[in-house]
């Protein structure tokens, strides 16, 4: 069976501000439940946010300088290729607003807000050992109400949704670039194929 992996590979920020303290909220579909979804931060719980200075000119790249092609980004999720050769993923963006804080309390901060949603959580999944809280595909729609009242600034969310298509064919990596829903950010990501 085929395997795919999400990578990130640059973020650059689309406003005047330098300074940044930016995190990811990722919601996948569950890897073997289809009734099922998985959240998550990254960087993952207990690690510190990516923290934009000056002179980073707003931009964070994920994949590194390199002369040969064995290059990776930022490892986000790896799972064996869905039947149907369909994966459903968003990317939220926010900047952490208070000074004491680290993503494993933003993660706590939404298994509170989902409340009676949470079907639990879960480590070693999606090629991660990062805890993944388990939701029903159902709760959806309260994900983005919960997400709404973290009071960090919002850059908006980011389909990453894929068909493996004949696209992929003779192909090992395709990248994708797009805006997160504000306009303010701009994600480079790719999907990878093997096996």
């Amino acid at each position: 069976m085929a395997i795919i992996r999400l990578e990130f590979e640059r973020l650059e920020i689309l406003v005047r501000k330098r300074k940044w303290k930016l995190y990811f909220i990722i919601v996948a579909e569950h890897p073997t439940e289809s009734d099922k979804m998985v959240l998550t931060t990254i960087p993952a719980a207990g690690e510190n946010f990516f923290t934009l200075k000056r002179n980073s000119k707003n931009v964070v790249d994920f994949e590194p300088v390199a002369t040969d092609s064995g290059v990776d980004g930022l490892f986000v999720l790896e799972r064996e290729m869905p039947s149907d050769r369909t994966i459903r993923v968003r990317a939220f963006l926010k900047h952490n607003r208070k000074s004491v804080r680290n993503a494993g309390d933003i993660l706590g901060d939404i298994e509170k807000g989902l409340g009676n949603n949470v079907l639990g959580t879960i480590t070693n999944i999606l090629g991660s050992s990062s805890p993944w809280i388990v939701i029903a595909k159902t709760a959806m729609g309260v994900v983005g109400k919960v997400l709404s009242t973290i009071k960090d600034r919002d850059f908006g969310y980011l389909s990453m949704d894929e068909e493996f298509g004949p696209e992929f064919d003779g192909k090992k990596e395709l990248d994708r670039v797009n805006k997160f829903t504000t306009g303010n950010a701009r994600l480079r990501w790719s999907w990878r194929v093997r096996g």
